[in-house]
């Protein structure tokens, strides 16, 4: 798996080869086949391995929250430190492009891995839905969505190298959390905090 995943961060999914990993590691074919069925099922595995690496550091963000609202907008945060925290570690950065890329050419591998990055997000869209903050949504469609809308001022700050993150942020936040319904004071609250 380490010899994967450094493969991946330094030239890519499309240069990781079963051949160069066994390479890496010294090990044989059957060993390789013991552990994995496949490569799709090693870059699935390795594009998890990021996930949970990326969920654990969103949930100690979401553990300051006080209610979903705070929540949510802790989520986005953590998510747009992506583009514009230096301290965020270029290699999730890196695996975070890799995964996006694979989306469309292979989502079945990419699926879990997706899946759960956006599983603390989706635990507080159902809670803000069943406390009533949230107006009728459905949380797996809208935690989809606001994913859509961070990862769009994610792209843009990577391309551009130009956004300013507050008002990014502000955007982003007024954006999602009044789509989710949430009341303006709520909102107002988590944007006038930074």
């Amino acid at each position: 798996m380490s010899a994967a995943s450094s493969i991946v961060r330094e030239q890519g999914v499309g240069a990781l080869t079963v051949a160069d990993v066994l390479s890496r590691t010294k090990l044989g074919t059957r060993a390789f086949y013991r552990h994995f069925d496949s490569k799709d099922q090693l870059v699935q595995s390795v594009f998890l391995e990021m996930a949970r690496a990326e969920v654990r550091r969103l949930r100690r963000k979401l553990a300051r929250a006080s209610n979903p609202v705070e929540a949510v907008a802790a989520w986005i945060d953590g998510r747009l430190d992506l583009a514009f925290d230096a301290s965020v570690r270029s290699d999730l950065r890196n695996l975070s492009l890799e995964a996006q890329s694979q989306m469309f050419a292979a989502p079945e591998v990419v699926g879990p891995a997706y899946r759960e990055l956006l599983n603390p997000l989706l635990q507080q869209l159902e809670l803000g839905n069943k406390q009533g903050i949230f107006a009728e949504i459905d949380p797996p469609t809208v935690a989809e969505l606001l994913h859509g809308a961070v990862w769009a001022v994610v792209e843009q700050q990577w391309a551009t190298g130009n956004c300013d993150r507050a008002k990014a942020r502000d955007a982003v936040l007024r954006f999602c959390l009044s789509g989710l319904g949430a009341p303006e004071h709520m909102i107002a609250a988590v944007i006038t905090h930074r």
